[in-house]
């Protein structure tokens, strides 16, 4: 992954024109770029595996900052 955002434009074109989950991959730098691949580029799930292996956010904490947001989430096993 590039750490430097989604292809906004080219997420939400396939999502518009699939019937299919599409999942952003390979751009997460930051929360921000997250929640822009799920929003603005439609995308039904994003990865961010570097953002946590660098330890950059913790997976609970970036879920709490999207909610916050107002992005839908799946709710973090207890």
């Amino acid at each position: 992954g590039t750490q430097e955002g989604f292809d906004l434009s080219l997420l939400q074109a396939v999502s518009r024109r699939t019937g299919i989950p599409v999942i952003a991959s390979g751009g997460a730098g930051s929360t921000d770029h997250i929640r822009e691949a799920l929003t603005a580029g439609e995308a039904d799930a994003a990865l961010a595996a570097s953002i946590f292996h660098f330890g950059q956010i913790e997976i609970g904490e970036l879920k709490r900052q999207l909610l916050r947001q107002g992005v839908l989430v799946r709710p973090s096993p207890d």
